[in-house]
């Protein structure tokens, strides 16, 4: 028989080893997007700061797509939103997302679904410069649903994001 001493340490000590398994690593390289606001997960100063490295560690996919800015199908390599929002303990309903140069989207979570939109860091196999829209770039399956195409979704890709807050 347990007593509630030793079932109190044996939670605590689980709650400790859960914590630790979801526990972010810090970026050990150039940070290229911070995630703040309504997040539970963090790595510094209340924030979430990834650099590519840690960004695949959330699960790379790849989407094939065409898109309004460049010419014929395009090769995206990135993280899927919604592992990224899961990854930070998103807790609001609408993600402000900001560029380099501050020019800013928001964007409803409910968009974050499986097979939606990724933070692309690669294109073609290669890293994205500023000058080509990188480094990261949200991008939607265009090709993989009409609902996809439409202006609205399209503003909502951005490109050269490095920040994103979620909000309530």
């Amino acid at each position: 028989m347990m007593t509630a001493v030793l079932r109190s340490a044996l939670a605590t000590a689980l709650v400790v080893a859960a914590s630790a398994v979801h526990a972010l690593e810090p970026a050990n390289d150039d940070v290229v997007l911070t995630v703040s606001g309504a997040i539970t997960e963090m790595n510094s100063d209340n924030v979430a700061e990834f650099d590519r490295e840690l960004l695949k560690t959330l699960g790379e996919v790849t989407v094939e797509t065409t898109t309004i800015w460049t010419e014929g199908v395009q090769t995206f390599v990135g993280v899927p939103l919604n592992a990224l929002l899961e990854a930070v303990g998103a807790e609001g309903n609408v993600l402000r997302a900001s560029a380099i140069n501050d020019y800013a989207v928001e964007i409803p979570v409910t968009d974050a679904v499986p097979d939606g939109p990724l933070v692309a860091y690669l294109r073609n196999g290669e890293p994205m410069s500023v000058r080509e829209k990188g480094p990261l770039w949200l991008i939607y399956p265009f090709d993989s649903s009409p609902d996809y195409q439409s202006e609205l979704i399209y503003t909502r890709s951005i490109w050269q994001l490095d920040r994103i807050e979620v909000q309530p």
